[in-house]
């Protein structure tokens, strides 16, 4: 997997939070499987908040999208692309 580390748009979700489409560089990625879902705790040195991460098989390609916690002044929030291997 090649590191993308960028941000990306979630338009939809799962009822259990998985991302189910996701816009990043001009690109729309459909969920086909969710391979994997676990917790991160963030580089906490940075003041940087824990983290939900997926990896996402969306048809030929696998996603590493993380999504980092709603902390109030934490930053960066929001979702992102990790890894991408296409």
């Amino acid at each position: 997997m090649r590191a993308i580390q960028q941000p990306c748009e979630v338009t939809h979700v799962t009822p259990r939070g998985t991302p189910k489409v996701i816009r990043w560089n001009d690109r729309t990625y459909h969920l086909t499987q969710e391979l994997d879902r676990y917790r991160a705790g963030g580089r906490w040195w940075l003041g940087e908040p824990s983290r939900t991460c997926w990896v996402l098989q969306c048809g030929s390609v696998v996603l590493e999208v993380h999504h980092f916690d709603e902390t109030p002044g934490a930053h960066p929030q929001g979702w992102f692309i990790a890894r991408m291997q296409d």
